[in-house]
């Protein structure tokens, strides 16, 4: 009898149930809530974001799984940041660990933005300029957040990544922050991305608040055609231009006109294709799962880990907020014919948040066809957030 209780003792003390702390309780059931939100019929925000986050956040929290344990000079630490054991070698670390390296050294964000480059069509905003004003516009929310991170007592270095939330660009986030602050890399990168994908949820009653009924239901104009050899020359002038004035973001700016090259050019479509499909949806897959897994309960459930969740929506809202408040200026401008509502998609999240604009312009105009139109500023949203972040780097790096 006495060797059976022993037995299940120590069955019990080595299950997850026996360390199992309230902190990881929370955050399950945080991963519980964005399943449902990417999953549910009614819902689905986003869930090629969304599910490999909330599945990360699940991992990371089972007790004693040790998916996210980190081998540095032969000990191995916790996701909490508490010593778990000794360890010989790198591969002793977490599976999730080890994947995670990627986003630590920018390789996942780089290669990311060559996806999304390979996606992205300059067209719009070739055709409709102003769009690129709508962009700009969009990245107020990066620096009202940095001036409220000062007054919270963050240093420079630590508003900045955290306002760069605002712009509402995931690789962007964590190439700056892995530069200037690289020990709040994990929250910030949880906090982009999570807001990246409910951008259905947070934009449209900023959206609605700001705008009349009239505003909303005006229909654009057909855009003009880009010419081929317009596409192919843009990507190469506009990374040259911006890498001489600021270097910084070479990496990322380059990668993502490099894309853009693969789509335009026409001479290789198995690369556009490998690059839109196949590399981009593996490195989504990889990242926002290590993301997720950053979210350790004991080390997410802190007071200065809320302050940057609650920073990043502020710094999102106002961004939202900036796109807005010029599509109404242009509106009045142009004598009604910019729909307001596009603005909105000035943030960088490409495309959700010109699908988010072309959703409710539909709502108050069916006929109304806004996504082109939206396209426009959500691309300027993407060299807007990467300026910024270059802006960033030379004054606090």
């Amino acid at each position: 009898m006495d060797l059976i209780l022993n037995v299940l003792k120590g069955l019990w003390e080595s299950s997850g149930f026996a360390t199992l702390e309230w902190q990881n309780l929370v955050m399950i059931l945080v991963s519980f809530v964005f399943l449902f939100l990417a999953i549910h019929p009614k819902f689905r925000f986003e869930p090629l974001l969304l599910v490999p986050i909330a599945f990360g956040i699940l991992l990371a929290n089972l007790p004693g799984a040790g998916l996210m344990d980190d081998l540095t000079a032969g000990q191995i630490f916790g996701g909490d940041g508490s010593l778990a054991g000794q360890g010989e070698h790198w591969y002793d670390s977490g599976v999730l660990r080890i994947i995670y390296a990627g986003v630590k050294s920018n390789i996942f964000p780089c290669l990311i933005f060559m996806g999304v480059g390979a996606m992205t069509d300059f067209g719009p905003l070739l055709s409709n300029p102003v769009s690129l004003l709508l962009g700009a516009a969009a990245q107020l929310g990066i620096y009202v957040a940095f001036l409220i991170a000062i007054a919270l007592g963050f240093n420079p270095q630590e508003a900045a990544s955290i306002a760069i939330i605002g712009g509402a660009d995931g690789p962007t986030a964590i190439y700056l922050t892995s530069k200037l602050a690289s020990h709040l890399l994990a929250p910030i990168a949880l906090a982009a991305y999570s807001y990246m994908a409910l951008i259905p949820l947070i934009q449209p009653p900023i959206m609605k608040a700001l705008t009349t009924k009239k505003e909303r239901e005006v229909k654009m104009t057909q855009l003009r055609k880009v010419t081929k050899t317009e596409k192919i020359i843009f990507p190469v002038i506009v990374l040259v231009l911006v890498a001489l004035i600021l270097p910084s973001v070479a990496p990322l700016l380059g990668m993502f006109m490099l894309g853009n090259l693969f789509r335009e050019c026409g001479v290789v479509d198995r690369l556009s294709d490998v690059a839109q499909n196949a590399l981009n949806n593996i490195i989504v897959i990889l990242l926002g799962v290590t993301v997720g897994a950053t979210a350790n309960g004991q080390s997410f459930l802190q007071v200065q880990t809320l302050k940057i969740v609650a920073l990043g929506l502020i710094a999102f809202c106002f961004s939202t907020v900036g796109g807005v408040l010029l599509g109404k200026l242009l509106y009045l401008v142009t004598g009604g014919k910019i729909n307001p509502l596009i603005g909105a998609a000035g943030v960088s999240a490409v495309p959700m948040a010109a699908r988010v604009a072309q959703n409710e312009g539909r709502k108050y105009n069916p006929t109304n066809f806004l996504l082109m139109h939206a396209m426009g500023p959500n691309v300027a949203g993407v060299i807007g957030s990467a300026v910024a972040a270059g802006f960033l780097l030379i004054m606090f790096q």
